[in-house]
């Protein structure tokens, strides 16, 4: 299994980052791992920490109608260049956390994706140094409010919501190319979303080029790459869990605002 970096509060509120051991232990860096955080002595126990979003970044860059099959289902063309938005800090939670339905909408989406950990300052940079600045990859949802995003014409809002960007449990190294992204909702069996991450159009280094070219990448920050076919609502009380191969699962529910 590939080593999994965690980010964790202890009891007394201290917050650290780590690797999650098999035992569920959590062996404790001297500073965030993209910035060459070194294992110290201590050990944190189950029992001793939660897990937060394994990262803080300053911005969430993401990517619109970035699988062809999601872009026709919305009822519009693949773009000829990657789309970009931005989703607020605020908007993260972790996972096992609630997803809080606003009352301004009538319908919110999920939507599963793979997101990429920055992790060392991008700006201007070429697709080969792009592939270097990727440190890790983790699972996020990027939870949107459909009725909002078409009545306001753009997308600031519909996927802005405080807890509309579920994202975690943890960050791994490497990722094979081909890796399966599933969504699920409650106990159903068969995926409401199934595609293999290589089926996007513009691939992670492409997206973190093109986004450096506009504004600068910080250490921690997170780019989204978008999501298949299958996007649909949630509603109060559901669970939805996104899988990715290599990674593991970031799970939700749904809860009145």
């Amino acid at each position: 299994m590939a080593q999994r970096y965690v980010r964790v509060q202890n009891l007394e509120g201290k917050i650290y980052y780590g690797l999650l051991q098999l035992s569920l232990n959590v062996q404790v860096l001297d500073a965030p791992p993209w910035l060459q955080g070194q294992p110290t002595d201590l050990i944190l126990e189950p029992d001793n920490y939660q897990i937060l979003t394994p990262c803080s970044p300053s911005k969430i860059v993401a990517v619109g109608k970035n699988y062809a099959d999601h872009a026709e289902e919305m009822g519009t063309t693949v773009p000829k260049e990657p789309l970009i938005f931005l989703k607020p800090p605020t908007s993260i939670i972790a996972s096992e956390t609630e997803i809080k339905y606003p009352p301004q909408s009538q319908r919110v989406d999920y939507e599963g994706e793979l997101a990429l950990v920055i992790g060392d300052r991008t700006y201007d940079c070429t697709l080969e140094e792009a592939q270097t600045k990727i440190w890790g990859y983790t699972i996020a949802n990027d939870v949107t409010a459909r009725d909002l995003q078409q009545k306001d014409g753009q997308w600031t809002r519909a996927k802005g919501f405080d807890t509309f960007c579920p994202l975690g449990p943890w960050i791994v190294r490497e990722l094979n190319p081909g890796a399966r992204l599933q969504t699920f909702l409650n106990d159903e069996a068969t995926p409401v979303q199934s595609a293999c991450i290589d089926q996007m159009v513009f691939p992670p280094d492409v997206l973190v080029s093109y986004i450096s070219q506009v504004m600068t990448l910080l250490p921690g920050d997170i780019v989204l790459t978008g999501t298949p076919l299958g996007v649909g609502p949630l509603q109060i009380g559901d669970r939805v869990r996104i899988e990715i191969e290599g990674i593991g699962r970031l799970e939700n529910t749904v809860a009145a605002r």
